[in-house]
């Protein structure tokens, strides 16, 4: 084990500088239907700490998620490898931006010891972008996952990455270390590419989650959205009808909420009817699992929801006919 015990908080500016010149967007009241508890358990203390002992960075933390209390508390965490800084300064993402530090290499071992303590059965690795990389951070990821095929063999891996963009054979190394799960998200609809993703390109990261398929067809793969940003309903659909030509297995859709007045303003809140609806459409246009609630993010309840989606793909070869 090689950890850090103490990680000092990023003040806002130290944490997104390349938003501190823009005006304050005020940040609105949520509806009832989007409170969540501050957390306190005893579970959510001893995970903490387990992060603190490790020296390991979850999205958790760095993305202000509003589930920690509940996820912690049963002792799911997503693991963010690769530092706490990232490459990128997407206008809706609360982890910090700058210029990363040199990897740890300590950290696969680290994050395999830390899953064996937790005993976790399903484990979700994340990352910032790394730019920076000539692979994008794409070996570092393969080193992770052969870490925890290693030491917990037991334990379904699930994976969300950066786009690689512009990094050769990068999807194909981490296909190659074969996570259970290859998770990446499209975020918003292209028309909001220029100002919620701008550094990231909406073909860009859908071509990715093809090359996976086309590299690996048995390999599931999962994308997420939020809404809240200004996307039309349409928009959304047509976004459905892209991941579903490249063949994505899972869609989980969750609403957007505001990390900071320098962020980007929420534009309205979707309504769990609304939500109801999306999901009811997703899955009329093939996704073998769909998750969509105002409180859905990409790991949220992701080790139950990979044991539905084995079971689904299960039952849909079960009933296709033999040519």
């Amino acid at each position: 084990m090689d950890g850090s015990h103490d990680k000092l908080p990023l003040s806002r500016a130290e944490r997104h500088p390349e938003k501190a010149h823009r005006a304050d967007n005020p940040i609105r009241r949520k509806p009832d239907w989007i409170r969540v508890r501050a957390p306190n358990s005893p579970e959510y203390a001893e995970t903490k700490r387990l992060m603190r002992e490790y020296g390991l960075t979850t999205v958790c933390e760095e993305a202000a998620c509003p589930n920690i209390g509940e996820c912690w508390k049963q002792k799911h965490a997503t693991f963010m490898i690769m530092g706490e800084v990232c490459t990128r300064a997407c206008a809706f993402c609360n982890v910090a931006t700058g210029k990363p530090g040199a990897l740890n290499p300590h950290e696969p071992a680290n994050i395999a010891e830390a899953v064996g303590k937790l005993g976790l059965g399903h484990v979700v690795v994340t990352s910032v972008d790394r730019d920076d990389l000539d692979d994008g951070g794409a070996g570092h990821f393969a080193e992770v996952i052969a870490a925890l095929h290693k030491s917990a063999p037991t334990t379904t891996v699930e994976i969300l990455t950066p786009d690689f963009m512009r990094k050769e054979g990068a999807i194909a190394t981490v296909v190659a270390a074969r996570p259970d799960v290859f998770n990446h998200n499209l975020e918003t609809v292209p028309r909001l590419y220029p100002t919620i993703r701008p550094g990231a390109r909406y073909f860009t990261s859908l071509r990715l989650l093809a090359r996976v398929k086309e590299i690996d067809a048995s390999m599931f793969t999962k994308s997420g959205l939020m809404v809240g940003l200004g996307e039309t309903r349409e928009e959304i659909l047509q976004v459905m009808d892209d991941l579903r030509a490249a063949d994505v297995d899972f869609l989980t859709v969750g609403q957007y909420l505001q990390p900071t007045p320098k962020h980007a303003p929420i534009d309205r809140f979707w309504t769990p009817a609304e939500f109801e609806e999306l999901a009811r459409l997703a899955r009329a246009k093939g996704f073998l699992m769909v998750s969509a609630s105002p409180l859905t993010r990409s790991s949220y309840h992701a080790g139950d929801d990979f044991a539905r989606l084995r079971t689904a793909r299960s039952e849909r070869l079960a009933i296709r006919p033999r040519v």
